[in-house]
């Protein structure tokens, strides 16, 4: 009898696709076997690229001579700690009775990369191989990817990019780290003071590296700037309020040099001269010039991917993106969430029409209980493909992240960062079935003495989809704190009433008078949160989310990817990462590899560039470009920027750039003596050999 394999990514994955068989699976080393089927899994990659020296023994020997370093064909090995699995797998893929070969690894480039290299390394070529492809781990959801699995080779530009990746990685990552590290690695070192220093060069993190770098030196050489605003205070109805001076036209003011903006004067004193110039006036008396009354609607926002969630749950809950990572996987694994590495922020228009499904199952979730029964006693659900919130073309692998409404049973088992993050995942999907939320804003321009003030009144009038904003585990303060300021109201209703009878010409009392000193604010640093944003959007932190949905494009690194880069950046101890407020900056030896590769290998710093070479992957994904042309571009630009560092003389230049940022690390630096000195040269010594090692694959 004939069998069908199936070969998931990790072990637990694989426990999922047995139950969901609904066969009389039996355990096995390393897989699980019926009559019918045969469940196996990998752990992550089996298979890797291998070193230099694995092509010429002599290439285990750093050498300028010896680079660029690039293979016509390259190789790969079994990772030695998981050859047994690998044994397992492979010889599983060759067994006579196995007829349909189901591969289920995770949906995406990463996930097909790692079944194409167990299938590379074991040498399968004629069986059939049918690729399932799956948003969650649902039973239901499993058995619709078998089902509907298509077959392998339907995925083989995937593939091909996938491959892509991980040379263009590699051969950046050995070249750019060897050639660095041997040019300018006694440079470092002999300013750090330790004996030897390696340099790692990554496609993506030295682009990141340069990201917080840049924007730490903009705050350094920021210069505050003063500014002087006055402000009216009136009263009308009882109730008191201020109202903002602007150089409008009309303002004996107006186009004034002395001017900071048109809403405050650069010097004290002029401020001072415009305050006397109206008191001077007798009486003194306000008018309405104009009242202009409007309402807004705000939308709910759109759904999560990765990179939203992962910037929520750094201000939410000050937590890296990858601990939002192991979190929202956790999630995934017991069923309660959708794929969480998407970079979609939309449902597919096939998940629109079954959406009741997830609802229905969020009613036996005690948190939004309430919410779930509204929605399904409406009839928004039912229209839900018609909405922003519904767009196959913005989807690419995977849809948003959503529950699933299963698996609630898990929320007992799991912790309480975990089940803060699920509610902050549902709550964001429940919001996108309310109507907008409304404000009610009147807008007053007073004149006094010839002059405008300005005063904005706000009130919500319909909360819509903010009612499904009250997180469970937030107080008013904390709301406040992560970011829902622009929600509050800055009148209350009466007043808003009061102030809507107000007419041109309508007189105000005058309380007074007075200045108010402002200053200009320096650039605020990358929190992990903003960064994985700013990587998203090809280097640019755009706070506005409707601005960053507009012009999203491939970014820097992949939702998969970008908090592993982070990590590997404060692990190498380029950048520090305060755990308590999620703040990133540079460590000094950061700042000094930045100079390294300003001065040597520049276009590795430019985002645009680096999210290039991310949509240059997407085009061979989508059959746009051929591997080949990919290939001869990435082959170049490896050998240019070679030969061209081999060329440099500059190592001496590098000290100047090195003094100037080292007064910024003075105290780092003092502790670096006596015991703590030796043993931190000691230390890098004993540890020069692996470093080089690990350096040459960095990404």
């Amino acid at each position: 009898m004939t069998k069908s394999l199936y070969i998931a990514e990790k072990p637990s994955v694989a426990q999922e696709f047995a139950k969901a068989l609904k066969q009389n699976m039996q355990r096995r080393d390393g897989y699980l076997e019926s009559e019918t089927s045969i469940v196996t899994w990998c752990v992550g990659h089996l298979v890797t690229m291998s070193y230099p020296e694995k092509y010429d023994p002599a290439l285990k020997r750093w050498s300028l001579e010896t680079l660029p370093f690039l293979p016509e064909n390259f190789k790969y090995e079994v990772i030695p700690e998981v050859k047994k699995q690998f044994n397992i797998v492979s010889g599983l893929l060759h067994r006579e009775d196995i007829e349909t070969i189901y591969v289920c690894t995770d949906s995406g480039r990463e996930g097909e990369y790692i079944y194409r290299l167990v299938a590379q390394m074991a040498g399968i070529k004629d069986k059939k191989q049918k690729r399932v492809w799956i948003d969650s781990q649902t039973e239901e959801e499993i058995l619709r990817g078998i089902r509907e699995a298509k077959d392998e080779s339907e995925y083989d530009n995937l593939s091909a990019s996938a491959y892509l990746r991980a040379k263009e990685d590699y051969l950046m990552g050995i070249n750019f780290s060897r050639l660095l590290s041997l040019k300018y690695g006694n440079a470092v070192a002999s300013y750090l003071g330790t004996k030897y220093q390696s340099i790692s060069v990554g496609r993506v993190m030295t682009c990141v590296l340069g990201m917080v770098v840049r924007r730490e030196r903009e705050i350094r050489s920021f210069v505050k700037t003063p500014f002087y605003r006055v402000i009216a205070g009136l009263s009308f109805n009882g109730r008191n309020f201020e109202g903002e001076w602007r150089a409008v036209k009309g303002s004996r003011y107006f186009n004034s040099p002395l001017l900071y903006k048109e809403n405050g004067f650069q010097k004290k004193e002029d401020a001072q001269k415009l305050i006397d110039e109206l008191k001077a006036q007798n009486p003194l008396i306000p008018r309405v010039l104009k009242m202009e009354r409007k309402k807004e609607n705000k939308n709910a926002p759109l759904l999560y991917n990765l990179a939203e969630l992962q910037n929520d749950c750094a201000r939410f809950f000050k937590i890296s993106p990858d601990e939002t990572l192991k979190v929202v996987q956790e999630l995934y694994e017991k069923k309660l969430v959708t794929y969480p590495r998407t970079d979609a922020r939309v449902l597919s228009s096939a998940v629109a029409k079954e959406i009741s499904k997830n609802l229905r199952g969020l009613q036996q979730y005690n948190i939004c209980r309430g919410l779930a029964d509204e929605i399904l006693q409406g009839e928004s659900w039912k229209k839900i493909g018609s909405t922003r919130y519904t767009n196959d073309k913005q989807i690419t692998d995977h849809y948003a992240i959503i529950p699933t409404g299963q698996g609630l049973g898990n929320l007992r088992n799991l912790s309480e960062l975990s089940a803060k993050v699920y509610e902050t995942i549902v709550r964001r999907f429940l919001s996108i079935f309310y109507p907008s939320a409304v404000y009610q804003k009147v807008a007053l321009v007073t004149e006094i003495g010839g002059e405008q003030f300005f005063s904005n009144f706000r009130v919500l009038v319909e909360e819509g989809y903010l009612k499904t904003m009250h997180y469970s585990f937030f107080r008013k303060k904390d709301e406040d704190e992560n970011g829902k300021k622009d929600e509050e109201t800055t009148c209350d209703p009466a007043f808003l009433v009061a102030l809507s009878q107000l007419k041109k010409g309508s007189e105000l009392n005058l309380l007074g008078l007075s200045m108010k000193e402002g200053e200009t604010s320096p650039p605020k640093r990358y929190t992990s949160g903003s960064m994985i944003l700013a990587m998203e959007n090809a280097g640019q932190l755009i706070e506005d989310e409707e601005l960053r949905e507009q012009i999203k494009g491939s970014g820097i690194g992949t939702s998969a990817t970008r908090a592993e880069i982070l990590k590997k950046l404060v692990f190498i101890k380029y950048l520090a990462l305060n755990k308590k407020t999620q703040v990133i900056t540079p460590t000094q030896l950061g700042e000094m590899i930045y100079d390294v590769v300003h001065q040597s290998i520049r276009p590795l710093l430019n985002p645009e560039l680096t999210a290039s070479w991310e949509k240059g992957l997407t085009y061979v994904a989508e059959g746009s470009i051929t591997s080949e042309e990919y290939m001869g571009k990435l082959e170049n630009f490896v050998t240019r920027h070679t030969v061209n560092v081999k060329q440099m003389r500059n190592q001496f230049q590098l000290k100047s750039s090195f003094d100037a940022s080292a007064p910024y690390y003075k105290k780092a630096s003092s502790t670096r003596s006596g015991a703590g000195k030796s043993t931190s040269s000691r230390s890098s010594s004993a540890k020069s050999s692996s470093n080089r090692k690990k350096t040459a694959q960095n990404t």
